[in-house]
């Protein structure tokens, strides 16, 4: 019987380090054993660049557009540890839709019978969250994903991008859809960052996976073109990465979210916002309590 592979999804707003989280998870995963693609469904093509000592691959849609049909295992590069990379890639700037790229790279793979013929454990898709349509929403709409993660700052708009997210979830929960795994907490560093990411998961009916820090390593791991699991495998930063993988690998259940609406969702950042004016003040010191 042919092993289906398990099927995830990380989105979250550009600039959050979505792709670098993902990146890490993939190496951490690989490094377990585990046979990894990482499909990168952003236009800028730039998701497994730090799988592959910096290096850019071609994409499924300029591959096409140079040759009108293409073999799928053309697509397919192999990078850190034997991981598995391919790029959707996008349209020509100004012409078309984005989410195009992704929709025609994952049939041209499933219809080659890529995932089985591979024999992979894990397909993770790295997506562009701020925008949950079309293409982008494929991973959800579809079931190709089995769970998705978020990833997400204490920053509003990255908050802001991840409840989208999780309207998108819960919209399509009913068809079939992938359902949320968690959100993982990036570049919290401060409790008060903490306490903002753990209030919101706690609204909306969610947990987290994982709460990593900002960190020099990670910075001085991409300069070097690399994941920090390959360039600093025994720093903290890397046990992180680690921790999150095990914890994705362990199955936990996953849930359909429960989204603010724009109106609770503002007031639910006006009170943080007082809130953090007070804590800079001195007048509240524990952000967990106050709440």
């Amino acid at each position: 019987m042919t092993k289906k592979p398990k099927q995830i999804a990380i989105y979250g707003k550009g600039g959050i380090g979505k792709s670098t989280t993902t990146s890490n998870l993939s190496a951490a995963l690989s490094d377990m054993g585990y046979k990894v693609m990482q499909f990168g469904c952003d236009p800028k093509a730039d998701s497994t660049n730090t799988l592959r000592d910096g290096s850019y691959i071609p994409t499924v849609l300029d591959m096409l557009r140079e040759k009108g049909k293409v073999d799928a295992h053309e697509t397919i590069f192999r990078g850190y540890n034997g991981i598995y990379c391919v790029e959707a890639g996008g349209p020509a700037p100004g012409v078309g839709c984005a989410g195009r790229g992704i929709i025609t790279a994952v049939q041209l793979l499933k219809q080659q019978n890529i995932f089985e013929e591979l024999d992979l454990d894990y397909v993770i898709y790295d997506v562009l969250g701020d925008v949950v349509c079309g293409g982008f929403a494929v991973p959800i709409r579809e079931g190709i994903a089995e769970d998705v993660y978020t990833v997400s700052s204490s920053d509003f708009m990255a908050i802001y991008a991840a409840n989208n997210l999780f309207k998108g979830i819960q919209k399509y929960s009913n068809s079939g859809g992938a359902l949320l795994g968690g959100v993982i907490a990036n570049s919290v560093s401060s409790d008060y960052q903490r306490s903002i990411v753990d209030d919101f998961v706690a609204r909306t009916k969610t947990r987290v996976m994982q709460y990593i820090p900002r960190s020099i390593t990670v910075t001085q791991s991409e300069l070097s073109g690399k994941t920090t699991i390959e360039a600093a495998p025994d720093s903290a930063q890397a046990k992180v990465y680690r921790e999150l993988a095990e914890r994705i690998d362990a199955g936990a259940s996953s849930a359909v979210p429960h989204p603010l609406d724009p109106q609770d969702l503002r007031a639910w950042a006006a009170k943080w916002a007082d809130l953090i004016l007070a804590i800079e003040s001195g007048e509240v010191t524990d952000a967990a309590q106050a709440i």
